[in-house]
Formats: C-alpha cells, structure tokens, sequence
C-alpha cells in the first residue's frame, strides 16, 4: 500500500465506468494524488472529488497534471480519442509522462499509440483487466500488464491499489493480446452455457438441475458461478459485461488471428453467437442473458 510521503506520482484517471470507478476510488484512498475527468456520468465524479480527487475540465487540464493517466474505457476508438483528440494526451502530456491502457483494446492500435507517444518521450503500457467491479472496488482485480522492465517497476506501485494479481506479460502490446485470449476463452464459457442452457430448456431438464450437476465439480469455476447467478437467481449486477462489448472483443480476436495467420473457427463460432445477440437488439444486455437470444434464434420466447 502507498501512502503520501511515497506517492511521487500524480496520477489522472479517464473512464469512470463499472471497473474505474472502484480502480480511481482504490488510487486516490491509497494516497496517490488524482485527477478526473466527467463524460456522461457525474455521479463517479462527486464520489471521487468527495474522497480527495480534482476534477479537470478537460483532458487536456487532466494530462497537464498527471504524470501517470490509466484509460479504462469501451475499446481502441475511444483510446485513439483521448490520445490524439487536439486537447488530447499526446498534445498536452508532459516527456516522461506514462499513459496505460486498461481498456480491452486492439494490439494492432495500442503498438501505434505506444509508438507516437514515445516519439514525444512519453511511455505506454496495456493493462487490462479480468474479474468484475465487486472486485475493482475492493483493490483485488487481476491485470495483465505489457511493458517494458523500467515501466512495469515504475507502474507496479500504483496498479497494487486496485490489483491483487499483476502479471507481466511481456513488451507493449502483449498485454492486450493476453487479455483476447482471455476473454476467448471466458465468452466461449459463456456461449456454451448459453447454448446449454437453452438447449436443457427444450429438453425439459430447468437450470436448477443443471447447476446441481455443474457446480462443485470439475467445470465449475468463478465465471460459471457469476454467469449462473444471473440464470438462478435473476442478479442482473451479478456478471456486468455487456454483450456489445464481449463482441467486440472477439471481433478484435479475430483480427489478432489473421494477422497471425491463424484460423480460428472456434473463435468464430463464438462471435457469432454473441453477434445473433447483438442483432437482435441485445448490445446493452449482459453476457449471462445469452441464453434467451439463442433460445430466439430457435424460434423460442426466450422467457
């Protein structure tokens, strides 16, 4: 844990959604001086500057005090946004300046970004995330960090706040490639769960015995018990990952396997599973209610 008298760095936060608002809040608590920055929702803010943040104007006023900005925001767009925007973080950033991607993002943007900001002397590192925002809040999120050495043991400190697993993956970049396979394998849980459980359904066997054979055993595992916890119990805050955003995740995927040469037909079963979803209207729903947009496309209530 940090506190004041060995917090050298001043740090901004952009992208005070479900996972940064507990990140900042773990920041500034922990005795790193913090800047933040309002987009659509204020309610954050206020929490943030009533435990000790400043809130800037803009993101330009936010670089020019921080020596340190995390971007937890929806993906590449709204990164190259904040970094390149005419009052943006390469405009206003001071040299020697880092600015650390939280975001799951596109490997292919982040090496760009990394490589135009350096120019200016200033250093990237690609931090996402896994787990939820029960665990932003608490401090105890995993993040897979690329970086280089120097940058990693710069940033260590500050990403302890709100982590209680940080793994280095490697150079810059990695850690967003890390994070596609992560979450390939996370959302191809969730798109088979999905198909199970619609399929259960047809065959007159309920969630409840479903679950009463899965969890305990060899398959069940955290994803499981949060995705069922929506299924069981109807908890919509209990798995906060929203259906858009698990597609877009695997749209960046699958462009990661291209570039690679790879053919990925199983990565591409699993987008489309989501992106039926999407179509049918489900981009603002959470990956747990999957199953009612498979039961749909097989011409189901969806109930």
């Amino acid at each position: 844990m940090s506190d004041s008298s060995t917090a050298p760095e001043t740090v901004g936060f952009i992208g005070l959604g479900h996972m940064g608002h507990g990140m900042a809040k773990n920041i500034v608590e922990k005795g790193y001086g913090l800047t933040v920055v309002a987009h659509r929702n204020r309610e954050p803010v206020t929490d943030l500057v009533g435990r000790g943040a400043v809130e800037a104007a803009s993101i330009g006023e936010l670089a020019e005090r921080s020596s340190v900005v995390f971007l937890c925001v929806t993906g590449s767009p709204e990164v190259e946004a904040a970094v390149r925007g005419p009052e943006g973080l390469l405009a206003r950033l001071k040299p020697g300046s880092v600015v650390v991607d939280c975001s799951s993002s596109d490997p292919s943007s982040t090496v760009r970004i990394a490589a135009e900001l350096k120019a200016r002397g200033i250093d990237f590192a690609d931090a996402p995330l896994s787990r939820t925002p029960k665990e932003a809040w608490a401090g105890t999120l995993d993040t897979m960090v690329g970086a280089d050495d120097a940058v990693f043991a710069r940033l260590q400190p500050i990403l302890a706040t709100w982590a209680g697993k940080i793994v280095h993956i490697g150079g810059v970049g990695d850690g967003h490639r890390m994070k596609l396979l992560n979450n390939f394998i996370s959302l191809g849980y969730g798109a088979i769960y999905a198909e199970a459980l619609a399929l259960a359904d047809r065959v007159g066997i309920s969630a409840d015995r479903v679950d009463q054979v899965i969890r305990g055993g060899r398959m069940d595992c955290g994803f499981y018990q949060t995705f069922m916890r929506f299924t069981l119990e109807g908890d919509r805050e209990a798995h906060k990952f929203s259906l858009a955003n698990a597609f877009k995740d695997l749209r960046y995927l699958e462009s990661m396997a291209n570039a690679a040469g790879l053919v990925n037909p199983v990565g591409n079963a699993v987008k489309n599973a989501y992106g039926t979803a999407i179509a049918a209207g489900g981009a603002e729903d959470y990956v747990p209610m999957l199953p009612a947009y498979i039961d749909r496309l097989n011409g189901g209530k969806g109930d």
